[in-house]
């Protein structure tokens, strides 16, 4: 547990929750689903949105009944033991250097709007503002909170101001007669990329004592940002099928024909916040879970070292330091960016799961209803990524021995300790 007292309210953790889960993703997801889907995109998101809601719900009372800066590690820990929690802690820290490189690549596509940037010159801006996440966080994460709370009421404005100069244009109404008859698979296959705009429910709560009052605050904060993220998803897409371009960022094109110019300005700017803001919070949740592990002895003890505003600031320094490694990698080999996001939501999809079944043994039995939606919706969002699931199996495969095999070493070496004693 954190020994510092929360400094985050309700409607800042909102504004966290929110500028999160919209993040990179918010001008760039929709796109990216309607390539695959066409008009069956607004179902994926439609039904996405409500799918997430009751994994939201149980996510919020989990955090606020037990606040703990290991998040769905400690839960699962306490419903299914030491194992099974720590194997979800680690699973979520070797994502999370995965995660990071496909949320920059996506914020870059918003720089390279505004300055053209190729090759090794674009990684070593990715690199510094790595750096500058790192400087943005010495102070805690409550100085992130306000600034992304002003953040997302500008994208909810933009989006605002986009759907009604669309929806006045009776014109537009006839492109939604273009596309073709949803099909099932197509929708699976873009509520599977669409997933990744969620991905940050399961953060917060490693940010629980962070709140002055988790227990008040979390689940009004978690509902009001997915409900809102959700409903802007939805408009951001419809407003693409209503207004075609042929602009490699859609969103900049639409905002072009829709309100006479400066969409690389606007769009891109916002665009860059909001993904640094993804990446950010990121950054100090999984800190904070290094942070946990270290004084639990999972990780190395130089980790449990925080300044005097409460941030584990190794633990910080040593993840950033493994995020611009692996951006640099990823740059070497050449990996795409669906694909990054694909194994990234394959691991977030059995991370979900186990939490709602660890609910299910943690939290009175009138959650069961919600229990079983949310796993509902986490087997089919695995389903629907299919052989992207394949590398989350690979790591609790890697993980699960490792971890029994501490278990069992430290408890001989206690035994052995013990017999010497007496």
């Amino acid at each position: 547990m954190n020994s510092h007292s929360g400094t985050i309210g309700r409607w800042q953790g909102a504004g966290l929750m929110a500028t999160t889960l919209l993040g990179t993703g918010v001008f760039i997801l929709p796109q990216m689903t309607i390539d695959k889907a066409q008009a069956g995109a607004l179902i994926a998101w439609s039904l996405l949105t409500l799918a997430i809601i009751p994994v939201a719900l149980i996510f919020g009372r989990l955090a606020s009944v037990f606040p703990h800066a290991a998040g769905p590690a400690y839960f699962v820990e306490k419903a299914f033991g030491r194992t099974a929690g720590r194997t979800i802690g680690l699973i979520f820290l070797l994502v999370v250097p995965m995660g990071a490189p496909a949320a920059i690549l996506m914020t870059f596509q918003f720089v390279n709007a505004l300055i053209p940037l190729d090759g090794w010159p674009k990684v070593g801006a990715e690199v510094l503002v790595i750096f500058g996440l790192f400087l943005l966080n010495l102070r805690g994460i409550q100085v992130s909170a306000k600034l992304q709370f002003g953040l997302t009421l500008c994208i909810v404005a933009i989006v605002v101001l986009l759907f009604g100069a669309s929806s006045v244009q009776p014109g537009h109404l006839t492109s939604l007669a273009s596309y073709g008859t949803p099909e099932i698979p197509t929708i699976m296959i873009a509520a599977g990329i669409a997933f990744w705009s969620f991905l940050g429910i399961e953060a917060m709560t490693h940010l629980a004592d962070d709140f002055r009052r988790p227990q008040q605050d979390m689940i009004p904060a978690m509902m009001m940002g997915t409900v809102l993220v959700g409903i802007i998803y939805v408009a951001c897409t419809l407003i693409l099928l209503l207004v075609p371009t042929d602009k490699s960022v859609a969103m900049i094109g639409v905002f072009d024909a829709l309100l006479g110019g400066y969409g690389a300005q606007v769009i891109g700017v916002l665009g860059i916040a909001s993904g640094l803001a993804t990446v950010n919070v990121y950054a100090a949740s999984a800190a904070r879970l290094i942070w946990s592990f270290s004084n639990e002895g999972i990780l190395p003890r130089c980790f449990a070292v925080k300044n005097r505003h409460g941030v584990p600031i190794r633990a910080l320094a040593a993840l950033l330091s493994v995020m611009a490694s692996v951006i640099v990698l990823t740059h070497t080999t050449g990996q795409e960016l669906e694909h990054l996001i694909a194994w990234s939501n394959g691991v977030f999809v059995v991370i979900y799961l186990m939490a709602m079944l660890a609910a299910a043994k943690l939290l009175p039995r009138s959650n069961l209803p919600l229990v079983v939606l949310g796993c509902g919706f986490c087997l089919a969002l695995g389903i629907a990524l299919g052989a992207s699931m394949a590398y989350v199996l690979v790591l609790i495969l890697f993980v699960a021995p490792f971890l029994w095999w501490q278990k069992t070493h430290i408890s001989r070496k206690q035994s052995l300790a013990v017999n010497k004693a007496s």
